[in-house]
């Protein structure tokens, strides 16, 4: 589905806290404007009063996210059909922008912006774009980043559902960690003990005696 790419927007937002490390990198107007990125009409509304406004929208996704990740799918949704009744959007159809290899327009949908803020804008583009990941993807391909102490949101794109980290890095940071657990397992496991003299004599065959 062509608005599913819109889900990134979600991804980008969510991303800007790390609630375990008490890290929060949506400190000014330039960030988020940078969220926003190749979208820079829609940007150059941002203001100092959307960032109380962009924070409170945050926490909502992650409750999204979350929730799937714990495989609450339902709570996901009604989360995520809250956030949809919120924030409403108009969408269009677009193609003047780009054109197919006869010059001809290559129509696809595009969400207009008509709020009346950049928080309203970017929060209706995040909804949108994740109600259509999740319809076409299935809730379970949200989630959070299962490498410690990370918790970035992702969305599993992988053919077999197999996706677990946020990142390359986060998955080796993982498979390190886990391989290390092994080998201290390993290393603590007491080694087997050798026979007994009686046991030993009692093993022997009579014609060894």
């Amino acid at each position: 589905m062509e608005l599913a790419h819109y889900s990134d927007f979600a991804v980008r937002l969510v991303n800007t806290e790390e609630p375990v490390r008490s890290k929060d990198s949506l400190t000014s107007v330039e960030v988020v404007r940078d969220l926003f990125g190749e979208a820079s009409q829609m940007a150059r509304r941002v203001t100092e009063a959307d960032l109380p406004r962009f924070r409170a929208v945050r926490s909502r996704l992650r409750a999204v996210f979350t929730l799937a990740d714990e495989g609450d799918h339902t709570g996901a949704v009604d989360l995520l059909n809250s956030l949809l009744l919120e924030f409403p959007v108009s969408p269009q159809i677009s193609g003047h922008d780009i054109l197919d290899e006869n010059g001809r327009p290559r129509w696809h949908m595009h969400l207009a912006d008509h709020s009346s803020n950049a928080t309203t804008g970017y929060a209706a583009i995040c909804a949108m774009g994740l109600a259509f990941h999740l319809t076409e993807f299935g809730a379970d391909r949200l989630g959070l980043c299962q490498a410690p102490p990370c918790r970035n949101a992702y969305l599993d794109t992988s053919t077999n559902r197999s996706r677990r980290y946020c990142s390359d890095r986060c998955a080796t940071r993982a498979n390190v960690a886990a391989y290390r657990a092994r080998k201290r397992l390993e290393a603590d496991r007491p080694e087997p003990t050798g026979l007994s003299a009686e046991s030993s004599q009692e093993s022997l065959t009579p014609g060894d005696r």
